[in-house]
């Protein structure tokens, strides 16, 4: 059996004006409503905008939240269609304000993917990684939606550690039960995920202003979606290759 790769942790910056961590019990309806703290899944989203291949599988190990939490509403006009013809309708979304969160991450093999194991090379990836959060990503990066901007900046794992959070005497605080993260199926541990899209829900707490997170696999509660099939990756540059152009 082959050994499981975990890389070395990486450490990075996000901040923005407006964040908005949807709770999925308010994506019914026209409002939207944020969790207090960013998910599992909105920060996976976000590294792998920063840097990402079809090689690896993102781990988020920790969020520090360093701002106090504040939320903010605003009225949206939102387009509604009706047989008189398009039209605007007003809907109010909560918004997460002043934000700022300090990520450590790390990326392990992808070993359903073996016709990708040409690329597993862990210093040229690492390397990118970090080339990559210099650069504030490779694509785009938002807290949450579209609308809501975010600078990426690179940091050490000292200035990780230094770094004073606005809860750092708050102790414990428990947020309950909340979404933690999709499974798809080139990353299901179990034979019977392998072609589901599933979600996951978990307890999760903030520790003097640091919330650790669990692997997927490890969640509390799981939710088969729907049938979903793995999406192929044949072909694509080497770690090496991409190196050269990065």
């Amino acid at each position: 059996m082959e050994t499981v790769f975990m890389s070395k942790p990486f450490y990075f910056q996000l901040k923005g004006e407006y964040a908005l961590f949807t709770d999925p019990v308010s994506k019914g309806g026209g409002e939207k409503f944020t969790y207090q703290i960013p998910t599992y899944q909105a920060l996976k989203g976000i590294t792998e905008n920063i840097y990402w291949k079809p090689t690896l599988i993102i781990y988020i190990d920790e969020v520090k939240v360093i701002n106090k939490i504040q939320t903010e509403t605003k009225g949206i006009r939102t387009m509604t269609f009706s047989k008189s013809g398009d039209s605007q309708d007003r809907s109010y979304y909560t918004y997460l304000k002043d934000v700022e969160y300090l990520v450590k991450v790390h990326f392990e093999w992808n070993l359903k993917r073996d016709n990708l194991s040409y690329d597993r090379n862990e210093i040229k990836h690492q390397e990118i990684m970090v080339r990559s959060l210099k650069k504030g990503g490779r694509r785009d990066v938002f807290l949450g939606t579209r609308e809501c901007l975010c600078y990426v900046s690179y940091i050490t794992e000292n200035e990780y550690i230094e770094a004073k959070s606005y809860y750092e005497a708050a102790g414990n605080v428990s947020y309950g039960n909340m979404f933690h993260s999709f499974v798809y199926p080139d990353e299901a541990c179990d034979e019977q995920s392998y072609n589901k899209l599933s979600t996951n829900f978990h307890s999760i707490v903030m520790k003097n202003g640091v919330i650790p997170f669990v692997k997927p696999d490890e969640c509390s509660i799981t939710n088969v979606i729907r049938d979903y099939d793995m999406k192929e990756f044949n072909q694509i540059k080497s770690a090496e290759e991409e190196l050269k152009t990065t």
